[in-house]
C-alpha cells in the first residue's frame, strides 16, 4: 500500500516540509530562554508561502540571534547546503516576550569559496575555530576573514568579512523575511558587470559554433561520409 499520511494538530503551521515542521516543533517546545541550535537544509531558509510565516513567528516569539552558513557535505546527503541557526525563547530582558524578540540575525559564512567536504576532505575543529571565536564574543563586532585569500591592496570591509549583522528591520524590508543571507563573492563566479556587450558575446559564440561544425564536418570526411550526408549536415 502508500505511505500512511501524517498530520499533527500541535503546529500553528501546518506545512508538508517536514524540516518545516521539525523547525517549528523545537521552538514551540522550548520554555521561556530556553536555548536551542539546530541544524537545517536552505529552503528552510527561503521557502515562500507558510516557510515565511514560520520564520516571521521564530522571529517574533524567539531571538534568532546567529545563522551559521555551512559548507556542503556536512550533513544530510552530498551536496545538500545546510545551516545552524542559533536561537533563545524571549529575549534575555524578558524570557516570556512573544513578540519582536529578534532585533538583530549575526551571520557567518562557512561556505563561500570554501571546499566541498566529505572523506577526502574532512571537516575539523579547526574549520570551526574562527566561527567559535567571533560567536562568543561578549560585544560582538561585524568582520572574520579567515580562509579568505586578501590582495595585499585590499582594504578589509564588511564586504569581504564571513561575518556580519543583520537587522530584523532590513531582513523584512530587504530580504522579505527570507534568511538566505549572502554577500561574499564566489571567486569561481562570472562577474556579469564586466562581461563584453551583448553583440560581442554573440560574435564570439557564433565563430565558436562556425569552428565547432567545421571540425564536426572534418570528422564525418574522415569517417567516410558520403557527400549527401555532408550536404544535409552543412545545411
Amino acid at each position: 500500500g502508500g505511505e500512511a499520511s501524517i498530520t499533527r494538530d500541535d503546529l500553528t503551521y501546518n506545512t508538508s516540509n517536514k524540516q518545516l515542521a521539525f523547525l517549528q516543533h523545537i521552538y514551540r517546545a522550548l520554555k521561556p530562554g530556553g536555548r536551542a541550535a539546530v541544524v537545517l537544509p536552505d529552503n528552510v531558509l527561503f521557502e515562500a508561502g507558510v516557510g515565511t510565516d514560520i520564520r516571521r513567528d521564530l522571529m517574533n516569539k524567539c531571538n534568532l540571534h546567529t545563522i551559521l552558513r555551512l559548507p556542503t557535505g556536512i550533513f544530510y546527503a552530498q551536496g545538500v547546503k545546510t545551516n545552524v541557526l542559533f536561537f533563545e525563547k524571549g529575549t534575555k530582558e524578558n524570557p516570556r516576550q512573544e513578540e519582536g524578540c529578534t532585533e538583530n540575525v549575526w551571520v557567518y559564512d562557512l561556505r563561500t569559496n570554501m571546499p566541498s567536504f566529505g572523506k577526502r576532505t574532512p571537516f575539523v575543529d579547526q574549520h570551526l575555530a574562527p566561527f567559535e571565536t567571533v560567536y562568543n564574543q561578549e560585544d560582538r563586532k561585524q568582520g572574520e576573514w579567515s580562509f579568505i585569500e586578501q590582495a595585499e591592496d585590499q582594504t578589509q570591509d564588511t564586504e569581504t568579512s564571513r561575518w556580519r549583522c543583520f537587522s530584523r528591520d532590513w531582513i523584512q524590508s530587504q530580504k522579505g523575511d527570507s534568511l538566505d543571507i549572502s554577500w561574499l563573492k564566489d571567486k569561481d563566479s562570472v562577474d556579469a558587470a564586466n562581461l563584453p556587450e551583448p553583440d560581442v558575446l554573440a560574435a564570439e559564440a557564433m565563430s565558436e559554433l562556425s569552428e565547432a561544425l567545421r571540425e564536426l564536418n572534418g570528422l564525418m570526411q574522415a569517417l567516410g561520409a558520403d557527400e549527401s550526408k555532408l550536404k544535409r549536415f552543412r545545411q
